[in-house]
C-alpha cells in the first residue's frame, strides 16, 4: 500500500503542518471572549453611514468603562467589549452613541463576572482531558486481546497523538483566523473541539478495528503476514468508507459556513477544518504511527 511505503513523507507533511499550526498560536494567540474572560460584550448597528472605529472609541470613553475594544462587526455595525457593565452603565454607552445624531440599534448585549469566566475555561479544559482519556480507555479495553506486535495501549498511545495533531491544527486555523477578523474564541469554539475529538477517532477507530480483525484472523490460521502488510491492507478496505463520510460532513459545513448564520460562521469554519484534519490523520497518519511502533516492540 502506498500510504503505508510512504508514510515517512506524510510524517514529515504531518511535523510542517503542525510547525505551522503551533507557530501560529504563538505568534498571534488564541483571543478568548468574554465566556471565558469576563466582562460586557454590546454588539450594535447603525442605519445611516457608520462613524469612524476611532470616533466610536471616543464616545464610549466618556463613559468611565476603563479599556475598551471597539471593532467592526458584520456590515454597518460594531463589536464593543468592555469590563463588565452595571445597567446604568450599559444605558450610559448607548446614550452616547446616539448622541450625534446617528440612530444605532442594539443587537445583543451579553455580561459575563470574571469568576464564572474563570469557571468556564476551567470545566472547558477539564472537559476536552476527559472526553480524550475516555476514548483511551475504551480503546486500551476494546485491543486488550490483540496484544501483538503492538500492545492494546500502543492504540491507545497513537490515538492520543492523531488527537492532539486534530486539536492542534484547527486551533491554528483559528489563531490566523482570529488575527485578521478580530473574532474571538467562545463556547461554540469549544463546542467544535469537542465535537472533532469524537468525530476524529471515529475513522480511526474503524482502521483499527479492521487490522485487530485480521491480526485475529492471521493469529487462527497462523497466517504469518507482516505487520506493514496487515495496516496497509486495513487502510485500504477502508479508506473509502472513510472519505465518502467525510465528504459529506465537508458538504454540510461548507454550507453552513456560506449560507448560514453569523453567529455559527466561524463553528462551521473551525469544524471543517478540523474535519478534514481529522480525515488525512486518521488514514495517512494513525494505521502508519503503528508500524514504527510495532518494530520498537518487536526489537525490545
Amino acid at each position: 500500500m502506498n500510504i503505508v511505503t510512504h508514510r515517512t513523507l506524510y510524517f514529515w507533511i504531518t511535523g510542517i503542518v503542525l510547525a505551522a499550526a503551533i507557530g501560529a498560536i504563538v505568534v498571534f494567540g488564541i483571543p478568548r471572549a468574554i465566556d471565558f474572560t469576563g466582562g460586557s460584550l454590546l454588539q450594535v448597528s447603525y442605519q445611516g453611514e457608520m462613524p469612524a472605529l476611532s470616533a466610536i472609541q471616543e464616545q464610549v470613553a466618556t463613559v468611565s468603562l476603563g479599556a475598551i475594544s471597539v471593532r467592526a462587526f458584520g456590515t454597518n455595525a460594531v463589536s464593543i467589549r468592555t469590563r463588565t457593565m452595571t445597567p446604568a452603565e450599559h444605558d450610559a454607552v448607548l446614550a452616547a452613541l446616539s448622541r450625534d445624531g446617528a440612530p444605532v440599534t442594539e443587537l445583543s448585549f451579553d455580561s459575563v463576572g470574571p469568576a464564572l469566566g474563570g469557571q468556564f475555561e476551567t470545566k472547558a479544559l477539564w472537559a476536552i482531558i476527559a472526553v480524550a482519556l475516555a476514548i483511551v480507555l475504551y480503546i486500551a479495553i476494546a485491543f486488550r486481546k490483540v496484544s501483538r506486535p503492538v500492545p492494546s495501549w500502543g492504540y491507545g498511545l497513537t490515538v492520543v497523538a492523531i488527537l492532539i495533531h486534530d486539536l492542534i491544527i484547527p486551533a491554528g486555523f483559528f489563531a490566523i483566523l482570529a488575527h485578521f477578523t478580530g473574532v474571538e474564541a467562545d463556547a461554540l469554539f469549544i463546542t467544535a473541539l469537542l465535537a472533532l475529538l469524537g468525530y476524529s477517532v471515529n475513522d480511526t477507530i474503524v482502521i483499527f478495528d479492521r487490522i485487530r480483525e485480521h491480526l485475529a484472523r492471521n493469529e487462527r490460521e497462523n497466517n504469518k503476514e507482516p505487520f506493514e502488510e496487515t495496516v496497509g491492507k486495513s487502510i485500504s478496505e477502508t479508506m473509502t468508507r472513510s472519505i465518502n463520510t467525510s465528504l459529506t460532513v465537508v458538504l454540510a459545513l461548507l454550507a453552513l459556513a456560506l449560507f448560514g448564520a453569523a453567529a455559527t460562521r466561524v463553528f462551521a469554519l473551525v469544524m471543517l477544518v478540523g474535519v478534514i484534519a481529522g480525515t488525512y490523520s486518521s488514514i495517512l497518519l494513525a494505521a502508519p504511527l503503528l508500524i514504527p511502533l510495532a518494530r520498537k516492540f518487536t526489537r525490545s
